[in-house]
């Protein structure tokens, strides 16, 4: 089989609707750094073997894949674990038998990764210890992260949080954290970039982003500290599930799992001879992690709420954090002059998230899969649906504004 020359598809190409013709079709969120080195490799133990890769954000990668993958794409490469749970309901991935007896399975696992923060290594600005230290008013308008809805090692983080906190007082602490927030970026790239170009100070994101910058930037894990597998599949409906084939076993391979390790890349293999091989070479929380099994990320409950999340996340934080901020000012400015008592009454306004658990679960209907989060294009009932919990969000926004501005008349000096 013969390939055609190496060709890495820019997003400006996707957008135009034009594809160069090749047989190996990439789609991935991984950013270039890690991509490369692996198209690469698969050009090395391939005759004339090439790929073209395009980079999306995992959300719009979903998305076309589950609107029929009209483009032909061979391979899904990301690290959210829900989106490969997604995928795999809606039956998009190859059968067991794509790559024969002795090749690689259709989906596999091929690093590990958690979730954290991260800051300039030269910052004189206090590390936060744990995630509770991110809702300090120390860190006020220091703060970045990206949507979750454009972001799926994002939306991992937010889903790490509710899991392990529960879903009211995750979302009260995803809340509370708001108050600090300076930006929301519209890739996870944004986060490690920012810091590294000096425009906020401490950036929420996953490991490897923030350890490809190790020379510029320190990352700190949360606690528990959540391990979650990144994969790579074959897509049923690709062009050349041959090619396919040939580059998961370049991937999954000694050479490839070894290099995960390289400076630009900087995550842990997911194999654990090769683990226990260069264990010294990774971060020791993982390490340890590993060992004792702490909390284990469940991908099946972040996808039957997937939407939902995302959602919410944008109608409470996104489009209100200006509004949000400047309560959540009104609120500290108040603390040496205001009963105690008032003041919680308002702190559970601002920290109560406006749909249970069960109607984020049921809103996502039977399909249990992503459904954009743009209202023109849901369908009536989740437009309806989102302007209910829009709706909810600004009546609580305002019932707190009210109880502020009172609060400042009365006690104000």
């Amino acid at each position: 089989m013969r390939y055609p020359a190496v060709i890495l598809i820019s997003l400006w190409a996707c957008l135009s609707g034009t594809v160069s013709a090749a047989d190996l079709r990439v789609l991935t969120s991984l950013p270039p750094s890690v991509s490369e080195p692996y198209v690469d490799l698969f050009t090395s133990r391939t005759e004339n073997g090439a790929a073209q890769v395009l980079n999306k954000n995992t959300i719009a990668g979903i998305d076309e894949i589950l609107r029929g993958n009209e483009r032909g794409f061979d391979v899904f490469w990301a690290s959210s674990p829900e989106a490969f749970e997604i995928l795999s309901r809606s039956d998009a991935f190859a059968d067991d038998d794509v790559c024969g007896p002795d090749g690689p399975p259709p989906v596999a696992a091929f690093a590990l990764s958690s979730v954290g923060w991260a800051r300039r290594t030269d910052s004189d600005l206090f590390m936060p210890a744990e995630w509770n230290d991110l809702t300090r008013p120390l860190y006020r308008n220091r703060l970045a992260m990206a949507r979750p809805a454009r972001s799926g090692s994002t939306h991992m983080l937010i889903e790490q949080l509710l899991q392990v906190r529960g879903w009211q007082d995750g979302w009260a602490f995803i809340l509370g954290m708001s108050a600090n927030l300076s930006t929301l970026t519209a890739r996870s790239f944004g986060v490690p970039d920012g810091l590294v170009n000096d425009r906020f100070d401490i950036g929420l994101t996953i490991d490897f982003l923030s350890q490809a910058n190790s020379a510029f930037l320190r990352f700190q894990y949360g606690r528990p500290l959540v391990v979650a597998p990144a994969q790579i599949g074959i897509l049923r409906n690709g062009r050349d599930p041959d090619a396919a084939c040939a580059f998961l076993s370049a991937v999954l391979s000694r050479e490839g799992q070894l290099t995960l390790l390289s400076p630009g890349i900087s995550r842990v293999p997911y194999n654990p001879d090769i683990r226990a091989e260069v264990k010294d070479r990774l971060p020791t929380e993982i390490v340890d992690a590993l060992k004792l099994t702490w909390f284990e990320y469940d991908a099946e409950t972040s996808a039957d709420r997937y939407w939902a999340v995302n959602t919410l996340f944008d109608l409470m934080i996104a489009e209100q954090l200006d509004r949000r901020r400047t309560l959540w000012r009104m609120h500290h400015d108040l603390k040496p002059y205001a009963p105690a008592a008032s003041l919680d009454r308002v702190h559970e306004l601002l920290t109560t998230v406006v749909a249970t658990e069960d109607e984020a679960t049921l809103a996502t209907g039977a399909d249990a899969g992503l459904r954009n989060t743009s209202l023109i294009r849901m369908d009536p009932h989740m437009r309806s649906l989102a302007e209910d919990w829009r709706a909810r969000v600004i009546a609580q926004l305002e019932d707190a504004e009210r109880a502020l501005s009172d609060l400042q008349q009365r006690y104000l000096p």
